[in-house]
């Protein structure tokens, strides 16, 4: 066990994070990491799909092999020398948004710090047990939004199959070939269904993290937490959604009265990153009226501010949708969750890196500092997301060699997306309203 100085542990280390001892974490493929933010070095991927030997074969782990694996005691035994993670480098950098994973989990479990140090050995072996979890049952999802894909839902892989958009030549889509989908469903419906039963049997779910595909799709979704709720745990359980809000009832369960009101504490973090016609041309599948019903419902039955969010993430659509945003969060009361816009690969026209640095960033200048509303976006989440996104290399500085037939590529992506599912408002239309950012999207070929 670790060294301490009577009732004080010694130095204290800042990178450390409580995540590795209290919480656990699948993806809808069924790989497994410390958390969903962290990035894992690529041979732990081979735990779920091997790609090394170039067999494909699906070989999962379980929870109990995971748990105290090579990988993860080594991720406490650097934690606790006080090392900095390259797996926590979302963090570290604040790469995704401002509010990091390691503060919340350390604010969340601070309680068990001190238990840390007396159930971990010089290995880095525990003895603890999660308590804080983010199963995802499967990609299930009704949505298609622009800047997802396949992975995490369900109906981009059907649109993907449908119109033969998958190359199979890549290691990385092995999942979806039959014989690997019907193994990780057995394994997802055996395996995975039991490890999270057990914990809710057994009283030691504290904190869960429902995200997907879409959580309130999963049937496991509304039978666990009514559970939870029935055997009387629901005053033990702070419950944090991430969802896309197109429904709030299930079989006769309201998502509200029936679940949200019955926990100790909860968090809806319902997503949309534009409202009206831009919102649901960002996230296929969105009907921005029932969004608001939903949210509104939501809205009536909290307690205080943090409980619901918006959750934006900006795309470049987006970037016109921004006091749109602003403006709904100041007239329902709530706060935004602004995401840094992720930093796809160069062929993802849908993201405002893929600008150049000369439309890019005299138009966030302009919305920081150019008119009446912009100190109701410079002192909010949404303009820190500007902010850092004024900082960040362009696709053009990260990747000049390749930037050019990315962004034809990236084009070609767009018109094809929007002919499959025949959307009456387009990007070209969207970008009308910007005319520097509608003479570069023209000029693309």
């Amino acid at each position: 066990m670790w060294c301490q100085s009577g009732d004080l542990i010694l130095d204290r280390p800042e990178t450390l994070c409580l995540a590795p001892w209290t919480h656990t974490y699948l993806s809808p493929q069924t790989e497994r990491r410390m958390c969903c933010a962290s990035r894992e070095p690529a041979q732990n991927f081979e735990q779920y799909i091997d790609t090394k030997s170039g067999s494909g074969k699906y070989i999962p782990i379980t929870l109990e092999e995971h748990w105290n694996s090579k990988h993860m005691k080594s991720v406490r035994r650097r934690m606790m020398a006080g090392e900095t993670l390259p797996e926590c480098e979302v963090c570290s950098n604040k790469l995704l948004n401002t509010d990091v994973y390691r503060s919340y989990f350390n604010s969340m479990f601070g309680h068990k710090y001190s238990s840390i140090w007396d159930t971990t050995d010089e290995h880095g072996y525990t003895t603890m047990q999660p308590v804080s979890w983010d199963y995802r049952f499967s990609n299930l999802c009704n949505f298609k939004c622009r800047m997802c894909g396949d992975m995490l839902s369900s109906a981009w892989e059907t649109e993907q199959r449908q119109h033969n958009m998958i190359n199979w030549d890549n290691p990385k889509n092995n999942w979806m070939r039959p014989d690997v989908k019907s193994e990780i469903e057995k394994f997802q419906s055996s395996v995975i269904e039991q490890e999270f039963a057990t914990a809710v049997e057994e009283h030691r779910v504290e904190e869960v993290y429902w995200v997907g595909g879409e959580p309130l799709m999963y049937e496991q979704h509304w039978r666990y937490m009514h559970r939870i709720v029935e055997l009387g745990d629901g005053p033990n359980v702070y419950a944090r959604y991430n969802t896309n809000l197109s429904r709030i009832n299930y079989r006769g369960i309201n998502l509200c009265t029936d679940i949200l009101a019955r926990l100790r504490d909860w968090q809806i973090c319902a997503s949309l990153d534009g409202t009206g016609p831009i919102g649901e041309y960002i996230r296929t599948g969105l009907d921005y009226a029932q969004w608001l019903e939903n949210f509104q419902e939501v809205v009536r039955i909290s307690t205080h501010r943090r409980q619901a969010r918006i959750d934006f993430t900006l795309t470049l659509p987006g970037m016109f949708e921004l006091l749109n945003i602003q403006r709904l969060a100041d007239d329902l009361g709530v706060d935004i969750l602004a995401k840094v816009v992720f930093s796809f690969s160069p062929d993802i026209i849908m993201s405002p890196l893929a600008l150049p640095k000369d439309i890019l960033h005299p138009w966030i200048d302009e919305l920081l500092d150019g008119g009446p509303d912009s100190n109701r976006l410079a002192n909010s989440p949404l303009g820190d997301v500007l902010r850092q996104l004024k900082l960040r290399p362009t696709f053009q500085e990260q990747w000049p060699n390749e930037w050019s037939s990315a962004l034809a590529q990236g084009k070609q992506r767009v018109l094809q997306l929007e002919s499959i599912r025949q959307d009456e408002l387009t990007l070209a239309d969207i970008l009308l309203e910007r005319r520097d950012a509608f003479e570069w999207y023209r000029s693309i070929s």
